[in-house]
């Protein structure tokens, strides 16, 4: 009789740890997001954009490596793939996450007065390690995008639902603004809330500010921080990203000389 105690302890303890852990999930390719937070702008068709990240989070203490990219199969139309890998978590446990992939479709052009729309398809493949894995997931989502003068903001919903019939289905709402601050410095704004996998109830509300410097016509680099407001985990996160994203074709402007 122990002896099942012990054991069913363990298992408790085991699945509590693996399953605590905050998956990073599908992550946009800078400048079409804010941190976590997607646009509804989306690269134009045949056009590849790569990022690469790096995140320190305090409480729990570990390091996330991440690897993303995007490909424009039309204008509306977006291919995404995110390959995270985490290290030192708990000062003794190192492995991939899932990778995530995903379809962004914008399907309606920002107006005067209304948003750009889009939708978020998205799955993970169950390859990580246990700790940092759902054992792979599936979802999808609401992107909102409107630009007024210098600021841009965004809003999404997100909704995913683990490969694990014991873990609870993940729902999010996050959303984000940018503030042009000069033709190529941005100021950014980001504010999470998130029902996790382990519970019912709205766990996560975490804060995030940084600042994105356009470095050359192709090339963007992103400084970011993030708190968490209710529970405090993450204490405090820091982020750095540098991305390739092919530049938008300058459209010609065409003279018209009238002669005497």
């Amino acid at each position: 009789m122990k002896r099942a105690c012990f054991l069913l302890l363990m298992c408790i303890l085991l699945t509590g740890t693996s399953y605590g852990f905050d998956v990073s999930g599908l992550q946009p390719v800078a400048p079409y997001g804010i941190f976590s937070t997607f646009s509804a702008e989306s690269l134009p068709r045949g056009k590849v954009a790569l990022e690469a990240g790096f995140e320190r989070s305090n409480e729990p203490d570990f390091y996330r490596f991440s690897a993303r990219a995007a490909y424009g199969i039309s204008d509306s139309f977006e291919f995404e793939i995110t390959v995270p890998y985490v290290y030192d978590y708990g000062d003794s446990v190192d492995g991939m996450e899932d990778v995530s992939v995903g379809f962004k479709h914008r399907f309606y052009e920002e107006g005067k007065y209304g948003p750009s729309l889009a939708y978020l398809i998205n799955a993970s493949i169950n390859n990580g390690r246990d700790e940092f894995s759902t054992h792979g997931r599936f979802g999808g989502g609401l992107i909102v995008s409107k630009r007024v003068g210098p600021f841009k903001g965004h809003f999404n919903v997100l909704y995913e639902r683990p490969g694990t019939g014991s873990l609870e289905d993940e729902i999010t709402f996050q959303g984000g603004i940018e503030f042009s601050a000069a033709h190529n410095f941005k100021m950014l704004g980001e504010l999470l809330a998130r029902k996790s996998y382990p519970t019912n109830v709205y766990d996560k509300i975490e804060a995030r500010f940084g600042y994105r410097i356009k470095t050359t016509d192709s090339i963007y680099t992103t400084f970011g921080a993030g708190v968490d407001l209710k529970r405090r985990s993450p204490e405090y996160r820091i982020m750095i990203s540098i991305s390739y994203t092919p530049p938008e074709k300058k459209k010609e402007i065409k003279k018209i000389f009238e002669e005497e």
